[in-house]
């Protein structure tokens, strides 16, 4: 009876590894990209690592409604520039890209004021404020109607500010 028991035991433990491997199988295979992925037009795409980083700078003009409008939906080169200009000012540096909870464009944070990161103030745009041109083929700016001193003036928003 040992015999039979043990043999039964012997023949169960060198099946199992066979067993598992048969098992294993090939594994499904889940699609990456989904059909709207193929529809992308990549080169219309923008990566938060060109952005980040990039300048802020004032247009110098007043408030005009026909080139900037009041809009919370974001739409590129509303203002009409696809460039930087020669007679605008730095006022600023992007530090953050803000998205809403659907995952849309929300605004940007942008550090302005001080000097070598002293005395600075970060301040939330939204995207009815900004608009973005490029700077080469890799990086942005934004640009707004708004002064240095427009902006110092708005609220802060750090960390505390999100939660």
């Amino acid at each position: 009876m040992k015999y039979i028991a043990a043999t039964a035991t012997a023949i169960i433990f060198a099946a199992t590894p066979a067993i598992a491997q048969d098992t294993a199988g090939t594994p499904a295979t889940t699609p990456m990209a989904s059909e709207d992925t193929a529809a992308t037009d990549w080169a219309q795409l923008i990566r938060t690592r060109d952005i980040v980083g990039g300048a802020v700078y004032t247009t110098n003009e007043a408030y005009d409604e026909g080139s900037w409008g009041d809009r919370d939906d974001y739409a590129w080169g509303r203002s009409g520039y696809d460039a930087v200009g020669s007679d605008w000012n730095q006022i600023g540096e992007i530090e953050d890209v803000v998205l809403d909870r659907s995952g849309n464009l929300a605004g940007v944070v942008a550090e302005v004021g001080g000097f070598l990161d002293i005395a600075d103030k970060h301040v939330m745009l939204r995207v009815g404020d900004v608009d973005l041109v490029p700077v080469d083929d890799q990086s942005y700016a934004f640009i707004t109607r708004f002064s240095e001193e427009e902006l110092e003036g708005r609220p802060g928003v750090d960390e505390a500010w999100w939660n």
